[in-house]
């Protein structure tokens, strides 16, 4: 009984993980064949390749391993340029706060990589108002862009 006791606390005690990335509203999410170091790769360089820069990177996954956690990869990576930025913040200060928009690599179940972002146009969207038609058209521009960095970023 000892040891059945033991086992249940030891599964509970276990992290569990959400599981693989899913599409959601607002979101690109595109599952790749790619191990999550190789699409980071070609991600940073279809940013490079679209001139924008990569501003931001996050990713707990090396923090939790040294902490004896062990969950899958993930990074986050911030990318922007200062062309954008500056003609955005010519239509709304207050739209900057989006800035950088981000890419989000999860490494799935089967040890593939999935590639996301939030649509550049539904992120500024709040912004529409006080930005007007100028910022709709930066937005556009960005959509295309980000588009153009994901496909890439996946070949």
């Amino acid at each position: 009984m000892r040891h059945l006791l033991f086992a249940i606390v030891l599964i509970c005690a276990t992290p569990t993980f959400a599981g693989d990335l899913e599409p959601r509203a607002g979101w690109v999410v595109i599952k790749t064949d790619k191990a999550h170091t190789a699409l980071t790769a070609d991600l940073k360089n279809a940013v490079k390749a679209h001139k924008m820069g990569v501003v931001t990177q996050a990713s707990p996954t090396a923090t939790a391993r040294n902490r004896g956690i062990d969950i899958p990869e993930n990074r986050v990576i911030g990318v922007f340029n200062n062309d954008f930025a500056v003609k955005i913040l010519a239509t709304s200060t207050a739209a900057m706060i989006e800035a950088p928009i981000r890419f989000y690599i999860t490494e799935n179940t089967d040890g593939s990589a999935t590639l996301a972002y939030k649509i550049p146009s539904k992120v500024f969207a709040p912004y529409y108002n006080e930005g007007g038609d100028a910022l709709k058209n930066l937005v556009a521009e960005l959509d295309r862009t980000f588009t153009g960095i994901a496909q890439d970023a996946i070949r």
